[in-house]
């Protein structure tokens, strides 16, 4: 998507973008400082609407902290969503204190300390276990709080997402059980005084073809069915996992979230509600909800030309923009969406370079891309920064300060 597609979904007012119905100077005045992440609670409801109407009345919808745990962020969607997923105590700290029953929270990723564990298990939640020493761990807390823990199986599954940023299933991978493994894990744990609520599979992220993800929600299905063979009580819990992506350059197209929706509802209404008539199915998503309502402002600190190319040099950096960089020149980097925010009228442009404050040439925000003419002091606003922006980045290099965040 280009850049000024974005500003349909954000608005403007006198050649300035708007946000939370603001305009941009007014809030950066109010922030008092830039650099600044910027979350529009507007964007963010249309978004959770849109999957409510899209997808089937059965299903739930967790909310994967992991892609942007701003407590503000975090207490509104608490009010929005079926259920929140934690990776860490720290994750779990801020949904307990959001106003979301502790019964509908879910901790997953692989490394759970005990001392996690147990705090899980004592305030009620889901934990989906990665590994037998995690169950082990589980049964461990449940004994010494004389509590019955909750558990879901995470498997990996013996099938690959083709098309996702990061493939989280298939093959060898730190996450969850694998698949031929869990009926022994089942048969051997089954009297172990755990409540054992289903399970989670998530096979991949960031995908932006919905027959691929329709195709991993069937094998999905068909794969549990067969796993809950081996347990005691019906099915009531089966994170289906996320995956839908968002689009960050001009080359990716955004999902088809009607496809996707059309294919659960034949999934829900023909396979799951016959296999798994009392299974909860849960659609489990972060980027999605989250990445395409929030932006980040950056100030224009200098502007100069160097044998013909024309940089805008602004105090923020690859230190809150480690994906928009390229990850330490690890990744192909692609531009996202930038515009400068308060000439997003302009018609005069140019083709400008924008770099942050840092000592590196990595740190590179924007490569040879055609702004309105910027001068200092203006605002350079960068697009999709509602998911993995500040927390997924080095803040602590080169000891600038960090950067606020605003939902608005």
């Amino acid at each position: 998507m280009k850049p000024y597609e974005h500003l349909a979904a954000f608005g403007t007012l006198d050649g300035e973008l708007q946000l939370g119905g603001m305009p941009l100077s007014r809030l950066a005045a109010r922030v008092g400082s830039t650099p600044f992440f910027a979350y529009d609670r507007g964007i963010l409801d249309a978004r959770v609407d849109r999957l409510r109407a899209a997808l089937p009345n059965r299903v739930e919808l967790s909310y994967a902290m992991k892609a942007n745990p701003m407590p503000a962020v975090v207490q509104h969607l608490a009010t929005r969503v079926d259920r929140i997923d934690v990776a860490s105590a720290g994750e779990m700290q801020v949904a307990l204190d959001s106003t979301i029953s502790a019964d509908r929270v879910s901790f997953a990723g692989p490394g759970k300390a005990p001392s996690e564990i147990r705090q899980a298990v004592a305030a009620g939640i889901i934990v989906e276990v990665e590994s037998t020493t995690e169950i082990q761990r589980v049964i461990d807390a449940g004994e010494a709080l004389g509590l019955t823990p909750r558990i879901a199986i995470r498997v990996n599954p013996d099938f690959a997402v083709k098309g996702s940023g990061m493939r989280m299933g298939g093959g060898p991978q730190q996450f969850g059980i694998d698949a031929e493994l869990v009926p022994r894990v089942l048969d051997e744990y089954a009297p172990a005084g755990l409540d054992i609520v289903g399970f989670h599979v998530f096979a991949g992220s960031q995908n932006l073809n919905a027959a691929i993800i329709s195709e991993a929600q069937r094998r999905t299905v068909d794969l549990v069915s067969d796993l809950a063979a081996h347990l005691a009580a019906p099915v009531r819990y089966l994170n289906l996992g996320g995956g839908f992506g968002i689009p960050y350059t001009e080359k990716d197209q955004p999902l088809d979230l009607e496809a996707v929706a059309q294919g659960l509802h034949t999934l829900v209404d023909g396979p799951l509600s016959e296999r798994m008539p009392e299974a909860t199915p849960v659609i489990e998503l972060g980027r999605y909800l989250v990445g395409e309502c929030g932006v980040y402002v950056t100030r224009v600190l200098d502007r100069k030309v160097s044998r013909g190319k024309t940089y805008l040099v602004v105090d923020g950096g690859m230190h809150h923009q480690l994906a928009a960089s390229g990850n330490f020149g690890q990744a192909i980097r692609r531009n996202y969406p930038v515009i400068v925010g308060n000439r997003a009228d302009s018609a005069q442009n140019e083709h400008a370079t924008v770099v942050g404050c840092l000592c590196t040439p990595l740190d590179l925000l924007a490569d040879d891309i055609e702004l309105p003419q910027a001068d200092i002091d203006d605002l350079v606003v960068i697009f999709q920064q509602g998911a993995y922006g500040l927390t997924a980045s080095p803040t602590a290099f080169l000891g600038h300060p960090a950067p606020a965040e605003v939902l608005v």
